[in-house]
């Protein structure tokens, strides 16, 4: 039989693992959410006060120039908007889910997924917007990118930082011990 003290104790944990789980994916959402946001204002403000193919400055290695992009990184794709969606949106479930099964513990991983949620967001309104993609940043040898790009970018290196480095004990080093 249970005693009352076992009771509130195991109230308590399920109480505890359920606060958890739902502060878990906070630090991911608001990373997101702030990159989307971010994303959205410089696109705007880009589109309000520039001209398509406008550089400023109008020579030099680090420039910002207003183009747009209807495919996917470096253009692949071109004009599959229907497409580049869709596989934004399964993207997005994905990573979505995949929240559910987060280390508790893995800051690094949830601010890499967090910048590549956020990144997807963020070119993903543009492509329901307007079929195509406002890109900005122009450095150097580079294609031109935005926000949103960037961070789907660092988002990925510290994901796989993470898989690579940081991640819990691999199954051959258990067997070492």
């Amino acid at each position: 039989m249970l005693s009352p003290d076992m009771l509130n104790s195991d109230t308590m944990e399920k109480s505890e693992i359920s606060n958890r789980k739902t502060t878990k994916g906070f630090l991911l959402l608001v990373i997101a959410s702030s990159v989307a946001g971010i994303d959205q204002l410089t696109k705007y403000l880009i589109r309000a006060n520039m001209e398509p193919g406008q550089s400023i400055p109008g020579e030099g290695f680090l420039r910002l120039t207003y183009t747009t992009n209807t495919g996917g990184a470096f253009g692949i794709l071109a004009n599959q908007t229907f497409l580049l969606a869709m596989a934004a949106l399964i993207g997005i479930t994905v990573l979505l889910i995949y929240l559910r099964y987060l280390p508790l513990d893995s800051t690094l991983l949830k601010v890499g997924l967090g910048l590549d949620l956020g990144g997807a967001v963020g070119n993903l309104i543009d492509r329901l917007r307007s079929g195509e993609v406002t890109d900005f940043i122009d450095i150097g040898p580079w294609p031109v990118f935005n926000v949103a790009d960037s961070s789907i970018v660092i988002g990925t290196i510290l994901i796989i930082y993470y898989l690579l480095f940081s991640a819990k004990t691999k199954p051959q080093d258990k067997l070492q011990k």
